[in-house]
């Protein structure tokens, strides 16, 4: 018997398509005023160079675009702890696999140079009191700039340059999809050594993904020292999320399900239970009470094995994380607002909490 809640996959995409990628590539790219955009990585390490001589500090985030506040979030933690930042924008084809649709990911460039280029007055207003750091660099490359010998390959069995950090990256997330974090790994070990950042900044949302980082931070000696920076949610609790987009309002009321969920379970870890079975319970007993989605796991982990636990140490604590799978909508009502598809995009709705040690 499985040792988390997994279910069945009803995702059934287009193959990936790298069509997107190559249209963005023939896109000029505009020059914002407050920072520069590089399309290379020659360019980008030559100012890395002069930031390195003249003893500043670079903080990196890594992005796949469609920006909203849980990114923005991330740039001002870098900006409280480094003089410069770079921000890579790069819908990374490695990560989706061959059943995932690469062309539905949300494309939104000229928003995200808006956005940036607010906060980047917002910071230079509080540089002025508190000597916070600014946004220098977008990193914007193509496919071909990031994978440059062979085409990026989404089969298991593909050709390529990859990394792979097992058994991390087979557990969670990784039962549903083989080569997510395969694709991760490799392409932020890329951004790595493209920018050489002092440090990397990731949210907790991504809480698999910020274990394996620092996984490969570590057994790779990557100079780079790996920051994670709690989830940023609505005011009703749900994640952020750039798929957020696709959900519409009863989706998205729906997709509150797994906050609740999550917060049952910490509750019952709050009151002094430790055993998987009560504390789980409480999530399922949750969870059970709709229907328009598919729960895919709900997993009680070590925080850094990721081992399913029988019972908690409170000493150590744990980390509770699930995920939900959220069909297309059958039939819209009149004016119903159904997000971006109109509902009919299926979208994957992770989310985590941090179960603290306990005294």
């Amino acid at each position: 018997m499985s040792r988390f809640i997994r279910s069945g996959r009803f995702f059934s995409s287009t193959a990936s398509s790298l069509l997107a990628d190559a249209t963005a590539a023939s896109r000029s790219v505009r020059q914002p005023s407050s920072f520069q955009v590089f399309r290379d990585v020659p360019q980008l390490r030559q100012l890395r160079r002069q930031l390195v001589q003249n003893d500043r500090t670079v903080g990196f985030v890594p992005t796949m675009g469609a920006l909203h506040e849980g990114h923005l979030s991330l740039i001002r933690e870098a900006a409280r702890e480094n003089t410069d930042i770079f921000v890579s924008i790069f819908v990374n084809p490695t990560q989706f696999g061959v059943n995932e649709d690469l062309s539905s990911y949300p494309r939104t460039w000229d928003s995200d140079m808006e956005k940036l280029e607010q906060l980047n007055e917002e910071l230079s207003r509080d540089a002025k009191s508190s000597g916070a750091g600014r946004i220098t660099a977008i990193f914007a490359p193509t496919s071909k700039v990031m994978y440059p010998t062979l085409p990026p390959s989404s089969e298991i069995n593909g050709s390529g340059s990859f990394v792979t950090i097992t058994p991390l990256s087979t557990k969670l997330e990784g039962g549903s999809r083989p080569v997510f974090f395969r694709g991760v790994a490799t392409v932020c070990m890329k951004l790595f050594n493209a920018t050489t950042p002092d440090r990397v900044y990731f949210g907790q949302k991504d809480v698999q993904q910020t274990v394996i980082i620092k996984r490969m931070v570590q057994d790779f000696h990557v100079g780079t020292e790996v920051r994670v920076v709690g989830t940023s949610r609505e005011a009703d609790g749900l994640a952020l999320s750039s798929r957020n987009v696709y959900l519409g309002d009863r989706r998205r009321a729906v997709g509150l399900t797994i906050y609740r969920a999550l917060k049952a379970a910490e509750n019952a870890y709050l009151s002094g239970r430790t055993s998987r079975k009560d504390v789980l319970d409480a999530a399922r007993g949750i969870a059970n009470q709709r229907a328009l989605y598919e729960v895919d796991y709900i997993s009680l982990a070590d925080p850094d094995t990721l081992d399913e636990l029988d019972v908690i140490d409170p000493a150590k604590g744990a980390i509770l994380s699930t995920a939900f799978k959220m069909a297309p909508l059958e039939e819209s009502k009149p004016g119903e607002a159904c997000g971006l598809g109109d509902g009919k995009v299926p979208v994957r709705l992770i989310d985590n909490l941090i179960l603290q040690p306990r005294a």
